[in-house]
């Protein structure tokens, strides 16, 4: 497994590591993540860098030395291998052209292989020794500046500076003679510790190109059922502020395997610098109410929102002899006939989030039937216009929710059967949409739809604030094993072997 682009995955893909921002357009959701955020996110690097890391192998070193009276005498150390690491202390600063990301009093153990030869000439023979050597590096400091782009709806990673220096480094031998060659072998010290520097440099190199590669792959959509997905891809730069980063999302649901976004005609005021109070929490998402009026347009125009009421819990409502004193003139021409109330959606919901109330509005039509014979007869059409309160709650990666019946309005569309008593009707169709339409409505809002979280991570002690337009959760984050996540979420590809220790 490539350590450094695991980490720098983990990192990167959690915390977004940006670069300035220019103009944004269409971005309906905004994550932001805090100062306490980025440090949970570093501590979790940190160890798992550590982890992972182990063991490095550093390319051999061979070098000739001369020695007086003895020549040229020529030195391999090999097999040399870092076994042991520790980070004394580490940090993320955020700058205006990007993150940089510091290690330092880094120390770290090392084994080696060491051989020497040399032949005199009287008599002429070849002399050798070999043994094994531990080596230590102290005060080490490993950094690099990263800046991350969007290109495309996806993101582009690129590395501005990259470094390591070592810079106290002892070697003491073992094996053969060492004691007499202790001295000869600490003349490496040099050579060993820019192996070391520039092995881990390397690394770090190779695995910010491959992750940059990896980045642009990541998928632009999360499904949520096969109808709907949600786009994921991001419209603008990252955004840089002293304590916080700020990522923009398109945000909206699109149709599942088509790609058809369901756009909003309002659009969002520029990012904010904090949409927690005090960024007490490690994680944001704000969304716009364009992203539930994009979910109510998407299942509107899949037909979704049609219902066949042939009964009614707990009531025996569904013949016209009840209705004989509701609608007298339905029960005389249709005299004890079973019926069934058609309920469409004549356009989509609407969704209203203020700082007191998050509400819906949905306009439908109500067709009442009589069933004769083999035959379905429409009698009458009532228009409903129905307000509803709503109520959210986040279960854990999902934010869900419920809806309650505030009050409706009715007017009569049509009617073959002469006039109605709208007033006279109330009771029944307010029985109806409690019953029926209440509850069919929370059986999918209880689902909700998955916040766009890596897998891997799940919000913890989420909270959800509401304001003008939007909503927002407030969360600290965990990171779960391999055993313990949750599939839901954002998918990433696993076709990389590094991928395989995070998810």
């Amino acid at each position: 497994m490539d350590v450094i682009r695991w980490c720098y995955f983990l990192l990167l893909s959690q915390t977004l590591f940006f670069s300035p921002s220019h103009t944004q357009t269409d971005s309906f959701t905004s994550i932001l993540i805090s100062q306490n955020g980025l440090d949970f996110v570093k501590n979790l690097l940190v160890n798992k860098a550590i982890a992972s890391i182990i063991p490095l192998q550093i390319p051999r070193i061979e070098k000739s030395v001369k020695i007086p009276f003895l020549g040229g005498i020529d030195v391999v150390v090999s097999n040399l291998t870092i076994y042991e690491l520790d980070v004394a202390s580490s940090y993320v600063k955020l700058g205006e052209t990007g993150v940089v990301i510091v290690a330092s009093g880094t120390t770290c153990n090392l084994s080696m292989n060491w051989h020497y030869s040399y032949a005199t000439w009287i008599p002429p023979m070849e002399i050798s020794d070999q043994g094994i050597a531990s080596v230590q590096v102290e005060g080490m400091e490993i950094g690099l500046s990263l800046s991350l782009l969007s290109n495309e709806g996806g993101l582009k990673l690129s590395l501005s500076e990259c470094g390591c220096h070592v810079k106290d480094i002892s070697i003491e031998l073992e094996g053969g003679a060492s004691w007499f060659y202790q001295g000869m072998v600490n003349a490496f010290k040099d050579q060993i510790g820019a192996s070391v520097e520039s092995t881990i440099a390397n690394k770090l190199s190779e695995g910010v190109s491959d992750l940059d590669s990896f980045l642009q792959s990541l998928p632009k959509e999360i499904p949520v059922d096969d109808k709907a997905a949600l786009n994921v891809t991001f419209t603008t730069d990252p955004i840089l502020r002293d304590s916080s980063i700020t990522f923009e999302i398109d945000g909206l649901f699109t149709k599942a395997e088509t790609n058809q976004v369901l756009k909003s005609s309002s659009l969002r005021n520029s990012a904010p610098s904090s949409i927690c109070p005090g960024n007490s929490k490690m994680l944001g998402i704000s969304l716009d109410e364009a992203v539930f009026n994009s979910a109510a347009a998407l299942y509107y125009n899949a037909e979704f929102m049609q219902w066949i009421v042939d009964k009614v819990p707990g009531q025996d409502l569904l013949n016209t002899a009840r209705w004989r004193f509701i609608i007298p003139q339905l029960y005389r021409k249709y005299p004890n006939q079973d019926m069934n109330l058609n309920i469409s959606l004549s356009s989509p919901p609407v969704v209203k989030i203020s700082e007191q109330y998050v509400g819906a509005n949905v306009n439908a039509d109500l067709v009442i039937n009589v069933l004769e014979a083999d035959q379905v007869i429409p009698v009458a059409c009532i228009s409903l216009e129905i307000r509803g309160s709503g109520a959210l709650r986040v279960m854990g990666n999902n934010l869900g929710g419920s809806v309650k019946l505030e009050d409706f309005s009715m007017s009569l569309k049509w009617s073959n059967i002469g006039n109605l008593h709208l007033h006279l009707l109330q009771p029944i169709v307010w029985t109806v949409i409690q019953t029926v339409f209440v509850p069919y409505a929370n059986d999918h809002l209880e689902k909700g739809f998955p916040l766009p979280i890596i897998h891997g991570f799940t919000l913890e002690n989420a909270e959800i604030i509401c304001s003008s337009s939007e909503i927002t959760v407030c969360s600290d984050i965990a990171y779960l094993d391999s055993s313990q996540h949750p599939r839901s979420g954002l998918s990433l590809p696993r076709s990389a072997p590094w991928i395989n220790t995070l998810l």
